[in-house]
């Protein structure tokens, strides 16, 4: 399961390692691109805007309809469960081929942050795309000048 975090960026790489050092748990290899059986997991680019957070999902060789995307109690899941089965037949001889593919992946939404009833989906060119809005309350607010009287 991966946390979205907000990143202090003053000091651009010597805080995001520490940031890592001090928000990852060192045995903890469920966010590695690794599962228990040596699949790999899609990787996965998570991006902060102003309105909102952007997720970027590599999965090429899919079609839309083999995803499946979830929020439960401000966790996001983007799943995917392929099964491909050919048959040739070659005389005597018949070759089958058998491909299932599956994998999970999970986000933790900060709930004061985002609206996790306006996430949108979509998917191009081998890239799931998933635009996760931020509230209203969240977003910079401008700079509010103050008359003194």
């Amino acid at each position: 399961m991966s946390v979205l975090i907000r990143r202090n960026n003053m000091l651009p790489g010597f805080t995001n390692f520490f940031d890592d050092f001090f928000t990852k748990d060192l045995f903890d290899w469920n966010d590695k691109n690794f599962t228990a059986i040596d699949n790999t997991l899609p990787s996965v680019n998570v991006k902060e805007t102003e309105n909102d957070f952007e997720i970027e999902l590599a999965a090429p060789g899919m079609k839309k309809e083999d995803f499946q995307i979830v929020v439960d109690k401000n966790v996001l899941t983007i799943s995917s469960q392929k099964n491909e089965e050919n048959e040739t037949k070659m005389g005597k001889y018949t070759r089958r081929e058998f491909n299932y593919h599956s994998f999970s992946r999970s986000f933790t939404l900060p709930a004061e942050v985002v609206e996790s009833d306006k996430i949108e989906a979509s998917y191009k060119e081998g890239i799931l795309y998933i635009v996760v809005p931020k509230k209203e309350t969240a977003k910079p607010q401008p700079v509010k000048s103050i008359a003194v009287n």
